[in-house]
């Protein structure tokens, strides 16, 4: 075949008239970005997890320096499992343990708790008045009337249930967090909290040192950071992971190309793709969170997919082409085009993350669109230019040119699905399946966490055990939901302030899934009792404001600010499931809407509860408009590059039904909508459109040469459907191999993920001419071939 380029598109010739300059530049690009991607470090904060612009967590922010120990923190639950902790030995151990985590990097020091920090303390009413001190009070317990001493003032404390345990055998730590702290060497600078490095520090210089020097002692830890921490530890384990999906990729590519030439170019430039994002993101300031980690995958499956698309059309095109460069130029005219429209889709998928207000979200949305760019580079036109220098084996060709001219029985049987008696029951199934599944996804699928602990992590991990233990042997569970109750200065007493505070107590304490409340008003109450001899009867709020200014002085620090304008009721639930924060925080906002007056403002909410109930508000207000952006902005594509609004729906369809069956396959398996997830959505509509690109290009193709539609959807197969086959499988093959991930969300991802991809093809393959049946006429697109053509 003779090869004229005068009607070559300017890309393609910008691209192949300047081969060597092509692969200079792109060489040196990777070598720096290679670079930069050698710098990229783990990195997260309690800021970027959580949705800012809520108004539950800008209230949050602006009185977080009143709200001593409920925001960023972590707990440590010191247990003992020979005897209890009126011990020696015990409170030995704890002293030392309460040093050590004194001088950890980022604790706020002056707000830590424990039986050896002097702001734990015991309160009694004698014949004398009230009386009171620090729990311990003295500097070790070597004697039996020490210890004596110091149970007397635990039972005195009000602590047993929150920091003491029910059975007297563990107690507990609570270590206030500082996302910034000031640097050691140097006060002026501040460093920001590292939380690899501070779960590490745990394990080492705590778990691991004093478990080991005393195996009486069992250490127990949960909180934010902690969490975190064992996310990262977890998910750099997904670089096994990558090779596995590597070493599967090469097997399999081989088997489709029986060309080592081309496997390996495939292979390398979409692993150049992954080092060009991570350089990128690296550029661009950001890091790898426990999110973002999953990014790479990604890019390579999509990689691989497109790969696999131009190494099949340069296979096709080399049976009559003259030499490598030939083919290769001849595929780079046929799929670029449908290539960038495709990858355009895929950006999408990630951009509309943008619309989710929380920046572990945003910088997804933003490192996987910059990956996706960077394939236009590496798989669209660095890959060709390569193949044209090295060729395909003659072996690969040989077989190209049987398999175009032989009969396929496998694709000539798909071909029925464009049958006219058996597309309408295509379309029958797919309607009945997609509303089935739509019901029964409306009634059971939840927003948010379905699971105690940290469903991010496996119920057998050692968290979610930490957690378990705390939940077993403490009466204060972890999950608080704090209520701030806002006053004018030195009005956080008024009586009228404790009444609602009071009533508000009241109603939460009979709500569903909540176990306790404590405020100002606790402590208030038994104040007053105390100053009248103990008598259950006096157990209330005193008008007199005297008496209730007497009875808050009393009060432990954290539960109202120093100037008196913010008294927080601290609200203890079950868990953090979707259900139970709904109901807590719809009881709390209908008694606002009641109680609430120019001088008193209850407002929600801090609290490892209330950040979860804003960012549970947030996913459930994102989900449709995500997906209606995705739908509308990938029509939008299709429009743009087929021109014909019957071809977009056959594209669009076959996407919206999978989304339906991805989301009931959600509620099925018990995986709630939230930040893990609600990314699958985008992801899978996104990519999964590259199907129906593939397809409906190729089919439109020999449309225009004037085939009825079952012929030319069984040349469209004849021609690519192995491709798309295959690239179905490298996209499920890529994520598939989270499912064994030890990180429970990258598991679900990785199922959630594996499952949209593959329907996405089957969609794709069967959906599409069946719907192609009813809506594409194509005698009409054979005659607007000709006018264009003409014209």
């Amino acid at each position: 075949m003779s090869f004229d380029q005068s009607n070559a598109p300017f890309m393609e010739r910008l691209v192949f008239n300047n081969r060597l300059a092509v692969v200079i530049i792109f060489s040196l690009v990777s070598l720096f970005l290679g670079y930069q991607a050698l710098q990229v470090r783990p990195d997260t904060s309690f800021a970027k997890m959580i949705p800012l612009e809520h108004p539950y967590i800008v209230n949050m922010l602006e009185h977080q320096n009143d709200l001593a120990n409920l925001g960023n923190s972590i707990r440590i639950a010191v247990a003992i499992e020979d005897g209890d902790i009126f011990s020696t030995e015990y409170m030995e151990t704890l002293k030392q343990i309460n040093d050590e985590v004194f001088f950890l990097p980022g604790v706020d020091r002056s707000n830590l708790r424990s039986l050896w920090t002097p702001n734990v303390r015991w309160t009694e009413v004698t014949e004398y008045g009230f009386d009171g001190g620090p729990v311990t009070n003295h500097p070790s317990y070597t004697n039996e009337e020490d210890l004596e001493e110091l149970r007397a003032n635990v039972l005195k404390s009000g602590e047993i249930g929150r920091l003491v345990a029910n059975n007297f055998k563990s107690s507990i730590i609570e270590v206030p967090l500082q996302e910034f702290y000031p640097n050691p060497d140097n006060q002026s600078e501040l460093l920001r909290l590292d939380y690899k490095q501070f779960s590490h520090l745990l394990e080492e210089k705590i778990r691991d040192r004093f478990q080991s020097e005393n195996p009486n002692i069992k250490i127990h830890i949960v909180g934010f950071a902690k969490k975190v921490g064992d996310l990262i530890d977890g998910l750099i384990g997904v670089v096994g992971f990558f090779g596995i999906a590597f070493v599967i990729t090469f097997v399999l590519l081989y088997m489709f190309t029986w060309c080592i030439r081309s496997t390996v170019s495939v292979l390398v430039t979409t692993v150049i793709a992954v080092i060009w994002q991570l350089g990128l993101i690296n550029l661009v300031g950001f890091g790898l969170d426990p999110y973002s980690m999953l990014v790479p995958f990604l890019i390579f499956a999509i990689g691989i997919s497109h790969g696999v698309q131009k190494i099949n059309g340069i296979a096709l095109q080399s049976g009559g082409a003259d030499n490598a460069l030939v083919a290769a130029r001849l595929t780079f005219r046929q799929l670029f085009l449908p290539g960038m429209i495709a990858i355009l889709a895929d950006a999408v998928g990630f951009i509309t993350l943008l619309v989710i207000k929380i920046d572990v979200i945003h910088e997804l949305a933003i490192g996987a669109s910059i990956g996706v760019a960077v394939i236009v580079f590496t798989n669209l036109i660095m890959l060709p230019v390569t193949i044209s220098y090295l060729g395909i084996s003659k072996k690969a060709v040989e077989r190209s040119k049987r398999d175009a001219v032989r009969e396929h029985p496998f694709w000539r049987f798909l071909s029925n699905v464009a049958h006219p008696n058996v597309a309408p029951w295509m379309v029958i199934v797919a309607l009945v399946a997609g509303t089935t599944c739509f019901v029964y996804q409306k009634n059971n699928i939840k927003v948010g966490d379905l699971d105690a602990g940290a469903p991010e992590l496996r119920p057998d991990s050692r968290y979610n055990k930490d957690n378990d233990f705390i939940i077993q042997n403490y009466t204060t569970s972890s999950d608080i939901l704090v209520v701030m109750v806002a006053t004018p200065p030195e009005k956080c007493s008024a009586y009228e302030t404790m009444e609602a505070i009071d009533q508000l107590q009241w109603k939460m304490q009979n709500l569903e899934g909540v176990q306790s409340a404590v405020s100002l008003v606790t402590v208030a109450k038994q104040v007053i009792m105390g100053s009248n001899e103990g008598n259950l009867k006096w157990q209330g709020l005193s008008r007199n404001q005297d008496v209730l200014n007497n009875a808050i002085s009393r009060a432990p620090s954290g539960m109202f600010n120093a100037a008196c304008s913010l008294a927080p009721v601290m609200v203890f639930l079950d868990d953090h499931k979707a259900d139970t924060l709904k109901r807590a925080t719809a009881a709390v906002e209908e008694f606002a809407a009641e109680y609430n007056t120019d001088d008193m403002e209850f407002k929600l909410a801090a609290g490892n509860a209330g950040i979860e109930a804003a960012t549970n508000e947030i996913i459930s207000s994102s989900e449709l408009l995500i997906l209606v952006l995705v739908y509308i902005w990938v029509g939008v594509m299709c429009m743009i590059t087929f021109r014909s609004l019957p071809a977009t729906i056959c594209i669009v369809l076959p996407l919206i039904l999978t989304s339906v069956l991805g989301n009931a396959l959600m509620a099925f398996l018990g995986i709630g909508m939230k930040v893990a997830t609600l990314p699958v959505i985008a992801l899978g509509v996104g990519i999964g459109v590259d199907y129906g690109i593939y397809i409906y290009s190729r089919l439109e193709s020999f449309l225009r040469q004037g085939m009825p539609l079952q012929e030319a959807y069984y040349e469209t197969l004849r021609s690519t459907g192995k491709a798309v086959l295959f690239t179905g499988l490298c996209l499920a093959i890529g994520v598939a191999t989270w499912i064994f991930s030890a990180i429970k969300f990258q598991a679900d991802m990785g199922l959630m993920l594996t499952f949209m991809f593959l329907v996405n093809m089957i969609g794709a393959m069967l959906l599409l001419p069946a719907l192609a049946r009813f809506l594409i006429n194509p005698e009409k697109v054979r005659k607007s071939s000709g006018s264009k053509l003409s014209h």
